[in-house]
């Protein structure tokens, strides 16, 4: 048996293929045969609220739920796409909601579960806005918004999010390799699983003397990625959308 995890789908109309591809692969014998499934966050490119009725969120529930329905757990953990997604949609979705610093263990090793952003410490402007807009007064006041109002807002803030991507340098957007040592002492752990960066690669370092693993999942751009975890071992690969 087997512990699967994907991140960073960002899934949209625009991208039609990419949804076909997540509803095939959660459809898959991997899948239904399955230990659990762990969504790490950004599966959409913009979350606007529980409340959305458009086609998309009802699509990714509906292949949720079912394999969910079949026996595998599914955990959900938000991202900073999606970090509006609340306990509404976790239960139509078949969701089991994860708090970002999760540890679970698998197959005999704690594991340390983050989305990734809070680990991009270098990025100071980044974690300034996200300190902003993960209060329950700044999320109330947007969820307050009609829904054209805040399909509007969230495509302003792709655009802001695309320029400042464009204006930043790379390694500024990754993460600091001091915050993801602090992290997992924090936890306890010597195993890292996370998305956010893009930057798919399973990195071995040492943390107080220990060896030490960090496995950044991919994105879902131009194809699929899937993380395998299992007693042999993990597997990081990706998923063509032919």
């Amino acid at each position: 048996m087997s512990t699967l995890f994907i991140a960073d789908l960002h899934l949209d109309d625009s991208r039609p293929q990419i949804t076909t591809l997540f509803e095939r692969y959660l459809a898959s014998d991997e899948v239904r045969r399955a230990d659990a499934l762990y969504i790490l966050g950004d599966l959409v490119e913009a979350w606007i609220g529980d409340d959305d009725d458009a086609e998309l969120p009802q699509r990714i529930a509906t292949a949720t739920r079912a394999v969910r329905e079949a026996g595998v757990p599914v955990y959900f953990m938000v991202g900073n796409r999606d970090f509006l997604l609340g306990e509404d949609y976790a239960r139509r979705a078949g969701f089991e909601l994860l708090e970002d610093g999760t540890v679970h263990t698998l197959h005999g090793r704690p594991t340390l579960l983050m989305h990734g952003d809070v680990l991009c410490t270098d990025d100071t402007a980044y974690q300034t806005v996200r300190r902003q807009v993960r209060t329950p007064e700044w999320k109330a006041q947007i969820l307050a918004m009609p829904l054209e109002a805040r399909r509007a807002f969230a495509a302003k803030s792709r655009a802001e999010s695309r320029a400042h991507t464009g204006s930043t340098m790379e390694a500024i957007m990754d993460v600091n390799a001091g915050a993801v040592a602090e992290s997992m002492r924090q936890a306890g752990t010597t195993r890292l699983i996370h998305g956010h960066t893009h930057r798919p690669a399973i990195h071995h370092f040492k943390i107080d003397g220990q060896s030490a693993e960090r496995i950044v999942l991919g994105d879902w751009y131009e194809q699929g990625s899937v993380l395998r975890v299992d007693a042999d071992g993990v597997e990081l690969r990706g998923l063509p959308t032919g």
